[in-house]
């Protein structure tokens, strides 16, 4: 037992990931953004199942043999024997890239880059693959390496994953996410055997400088959720948004609330109701609640998302309030859904309320790409980060809504800004002459 005694403290997310671990799953993939741990929780484990299985074998894949070398053969191995297990002696061989333990078990790194290498690899059976930056890996690679994973030993066989979230269409989201063969698209026989987990800079802050983690959070918007959030990033054919289309600037706090606002020509709160009976009502949409204005120079601001699940009367009093903090000139409610209840509702809580109900005559993709073309000319900000509401900007192509629930908040957005960039607006002090009378007659 003295061989698994550490000095080395896991941080809570990873010793819920030492859980996932030791389940009933046989295929674990833990993602999640950069230096969040995952490597090192699954070397560990890798050389655990080591120890315990005398002759037991495990391999260690990447796609690239120079980058598997640099980032675990030179670092993250050394680090976990040492953390982990520093009475634990082992051989390194060269010649073959394997670590040797006393007990005759043994762990190989190789590369798929190299189809000697490969060869190599089909040569032998495995009790535990762990496949390493599997972002890079192809799905063919990955089921190769399956057909290895067939070591009789006293350890159930087990295939270990890591990676960066790639995008949606790869293989690892329909595997882990969806719950389906990427090729075929059927549901797995046995969903209990896969299970992921999420890992991410922030839950292993102990390990890392405040400097780095600053560096992640101003990567670029994409780079950012990736790395830092560990999110997917969603793959639209034909895109009307992409997340280098939002600029940002910072969040106001209560000094600069009065300041903003006096910059603005106008504002506007606009309002995508839904079905939703309370907070709890998880199978309905949200209500879509986004204030934004326009400056004097003609640019759109985004001011403020309140979107959420509430009760009709609390919906109507959040966007109320919000239109009273900012001094809206007017609330937009689409009134497709209710009809003249959205403005009963909105009524009851402030009578004198400006209101304009708007009318979804065209489809989401025709109402969107206008305003699309806004973000696209650079004609719009954000005033802090909108998770949600970006997310389901970039599902927007032109042939619809990508997502597989409604775009509340998204639609609440297009009419806000339609209302203020759109839409023609009457010019103050200017006469307009609507044909009622001539001048030649």
């Amino acid at each position: 037992m003295t061989l698994f005694r550490e000095r080395f403290a896991l941080t809570p997310v990873q010793i819920q990931a030492n859980r996932l671990l030791g389940s009933g799953a046989r295929h674990i993939f833990l993602r999640g953004g950069s230096r969040s741990g995952k490597t090192f929780v699954l070397i560990r484990a890798l050389v655990i199942r080591a120890l315990r299985v005398p002759q037991s074998r495990h391999g260690v894949f990447r796609h690239r043999q120079i980058a598997l070398r640099a980032s675990i053969i030179q670092d993250t191995f050394p680090k976990v024997m040492q953390c982990c297990f520093p009475r634990v002696r082992y051989k390194w061989d060269g010649r073959s890239n394997c670590v040797i333990f006393g007990n005759g078990s043994s762990i190989l790194f190789g590369g798929l880059d190299d189809s000697t290498r490969t060869e190599k690899i089909l040569g032998l059976e495995f009790a535990t693959i762990y496949l390493n930056e599997a972002s890079q890996i192809s799905y063919s690679a990955r089921n190769m390496l399956l057909t290895r994973l067939a070591q009789r030993c006293a350890l159930k066989t087990r295939e270990y994953i890591d990676a960066n979230p790639p995008t949606t269409d790869h293989w690892l989201y329909a595997l882990f996410e969806g719950g389906i063969e990427p090729r075929s698209g059927m549901q797995h026989g046995d969903p209990s055997l896969f299970a992921s987990m999420i890992m991410n800079p922030e839950q292993n802050r102990a390990n890392l400088s405040e400097v780095y983690l600053q560096q992640l959070d101003a990567l670029p918007e994409r780079e950012r959720r990736r790395f830092l959030l560990g999110e997917y990033q969603s793959v639209i054919e034909d895109a009307l948004w992409r997340l280098d289309m939002f600029q940002r600037r910072a969040a106001p706090d209560d000094q600069d609330l009065e300041s903003l606002i006096t910059q603005m020509r106008r504002i506007v709160v606009a309002v995508d109701p839904s079905g939703a009976a309370g907070p709890g009502d998880m199978g309905a949409d949200e209500i879509g609640i986004v204030v934004a204005g326009i400056d004097h120079e003609g640019v759109g601001h985004v001011l403020q998302d309140c979107s959420g699940r509430d009760t009709p009367m609390g919906w109507a009093r959040r966007a109320i309030q919000a239109a009273a903090s900012w001094r809206a000139d007017r609330i937009v409610a689409e009134r497709n859904f209710g009809g003249a209840l959205v403005e009963a509702t909105l009524r009851s809580v402030d009578p004198k309320a400006s209101l304009k109900l708007v009318t979804a005559s065209r489809g989401k993709a025709a109402r969107a790409e206008p305003v699309a073309a806004l973000y696209e000319q650079g004609r719009l900000v954000h005033h802090g980060r909108f998770v949600e509401l970006e997310a389901q900007l970039c599902l927007f192509s032109v042939r619809g809504f990508g997502g597989a629930t409604s775009p509340d908040r998204a639609d609440a957005l297009i009419w806000a800004l339609s209302e203020l960039m759109i839409e023609p607006q009457p010019v103050k002090g200017r006469w307009q002459d609507r044909g009622w009378f001539s001048l030649s007659r």
